[in-house]
Parts: C-alpha cells; sequence; structure tokens
C-alpha cells in the first residue's frame, strides 16, 4: 500500500476539502444577522460570532447602550458590526421586504441567519388575552418564519449555502404552570425547526436550533429579586448553576461552523441537563413555598 501524503490525504478523503491551515469553526468571511441581538443571548451569539471571525448585523427594538456596547464589543475583534432598529412582535407583512433590503443594503452577502428575538410575557393562562398570546406569536414565531423564508428565496436563486439557528428553549420539550404562551411558541420553534430542515436541506441550507434552560439575562432578573427561588432553580439544575448567557455563545458559533456541516434540523440542549431530570428530590426540611 503506498504511504507518504497521497495515502494520507486518501485516508481523510477528497482534498479539495481539506482546509488545514483553518479551524472548522473559524467564521472569517462569513456574514451574520442576529435578531435580538442587542442583549442576553442575542448579545452573547453576536459577540461569539465576531470573536470568531464573523461580520454581523444585529436588530434590536432601541439604539440604547445595551445595542452600542454589543456593538463595541464585536468591533473589539476586527468584525464589521452594524445595528438596525425594528419592532417584530407585530405582522411579518408589515415590515419583512423592507427589513431584508435594508439588511442587504447595510451588509451584503449574509449567510449566516440567527432567529434569536423571542419574550416571555405570560400572565396566568385564565388571564391570557388574544392580544398578549398574539404578541407572543408574533415574535417567538412568526418572526423567523419569514425572516428565514425571505433569506432562503434569496440564498436559493443566488447558490449560496446559508446556515440558519433558531433560540428555542427546554420550554418547547417541556412545561410550566402558566407559561402556555411561551412554552406553546416555543414548542412551535422546535416543529419549525425540523420542517424547515427537510424542506431546505436539499438546497444546502443548514437549519438547527439550540434550546437553552434558565440562564441569566435581562428577562430572569426576578432570580436576583429571590435569592430562594435562584437556590431552588439550582437545585433543579444537574449541574448545580444557572449561568450567565454566556454559555450559549460556542454552541451557536458550532452549530454555525463547518464542524456542523453534517448536523441538520437538531436542537442541542444547552440547559445544565435540567431537560434530563424528571424531578430532583427536595432537601430535608425544604419548604416548597418558599419557591
Amino acid at each position: 500500500m503506498a504511504t507518504g501524503s497521497f495515502g494520507c490525504f486518501a485516508l481523510f478523503g477528497n482534498t479539495r476539502q481539506l482546509q488545514l491551515n483553518r479551524s472548522p469553526f473559524d467564521l472569517h468571511g462569513r456574514r451574520a444577522f442576529v435578531t435580538g441581538g442587542t442583549q442576553g443571548v442575542g448579545a452573547v451569539i453576536a459577540r461569539s460570532l465576531a470573536q470568531a471571525g464573523a461580520d454581523v448585523v444585529i436588530l434590536g427594538l432601541e439604539d440604547d447602550d445595551s445595542a452600542r456596547c454589543t456593538l463595541e464589543a464585536c468591533r473589539s475583534f476586527g468584525a464589521q458590526a452594524e445595528l438596525i432598529v425594528q419592532d417584530l412582535a407585530q405582522s411579518p407583512e408589515h415590515y419583512v421586504d423592507d427589513l431584508f433590503s435594508r439588511v442587504n443594503t447595510l451588509m451584503p452577502g449574509i449567510d449566516l441567519l440567527v432567529n434569536n428575538a423571542g419574550t416571555y410575557i405570560d400572565p396566568p393562562f385564565l388571564k391570557l388575552t388574544h392580544d398578549t398570546f398574539q404578541k407572543t406569536m408574533y415574535l417567538n414565531v412568526h418572526a423567523g418564519f419569514f425572516i428565514t423564508q425571505a433569506f432562503a428565496r434569496n440564498w436559493i436563486k443566488a447558490g449560496t449555502q446559508g446556515r440558519v439557528l433558531f433560540t428555542g428553549s427546554i420550554n418547547g420539550f417541556l412545561a410550566e404552570p402558566d407559561h402556555t404562551a411561551y412554552d406553546t411558541s416555543k414548542g412551535a420553534v422546535a416543529a419549525m425547526v425540523r420542517s424547515l430542515c427537510v424542506t431546505l436541506a436539499p438546497h444546502k441550507i443548514r437549519v438547527n436550533s439550540m434550546a437553552p434552560g434558565l440562564v441569566r439575562t435581562p428577562l430572569t432578573d426576578v432570580l436576583n429579586e429571590k435569592p430562594e427561588l435562584d437556590q431552588w432553580m439550582k437545585l433543579h439544575t444537574p449541574s448545580g448553576e444557572v449561568p450567565e448567557a454566556e454559555v450559549c455563545g460556542g454552541a451557536a458559533v458550532f452549530l454555525l461552523s463547518d464542524a456542523a456541516h453534517h448536523i441538520h434540523g437538531q436542537t442541542l440542549y444547552v440547559d445544565g441537563g435540567m431537560s434530563c431530570w424528571q424531578q430532583p428530590d427536595p432537601p430535608a426540611g425544604w419548604n416548597m413555598r418558599q419557591a
């Protein structure tokens, strides 16, 4: 059997596909659009993509200190970073075409799409109004669906092998009392990812999701206000921690990188094992009413 470089390349496949001087996690030359990218998980994703080499456009509800801080952080890695302000909590027919045009004008060649924008505004189920439910669905479900459609149409026409990442939640698979609208929306995201996968994979467009558990963001400030609730959530998580949103950055880079080139339609849990645990036993003397 022949040895040397020929045998080595034969072992690892087509030499044209080898990028020996480049990490499979390297995103240089990529351009990303991140919705809900000015704070929380979205800001972490934007910064992580920029650190990996991608240029980014972030979408937020306001041009505020949080947005400017995220832009500055992205640019500190040498990336081009731009901001678009848009309210997605409305019917996409009112904004999606114009939004796609604005993004494409600001940064042509987007090939990474992160549908991260979302909200949690649930009152108890019996008090949930149609307007509140609809706002949740517009932002958590409709926006990602129709923004992905706009980009996919363009990618297919141009022959771009785009990559789409949704931010789901373990609430798309598990449920909590009186989180009915949020749970419903995240369940829809999980199903959407699978459906878009089988629709877009033949066009070499990858669609995946990551599902965070409980992480510290502006939407979970209640944990800082109620130490007993923070303690209970740590008990409920096998890893024993409620981490900062930074734990989501690496997962996003991986799923959008070449390292995940054969991963389609999957949801990666980033939850410290919370989704694996049916129900932890409370410690002796624990007062359930504290939580």
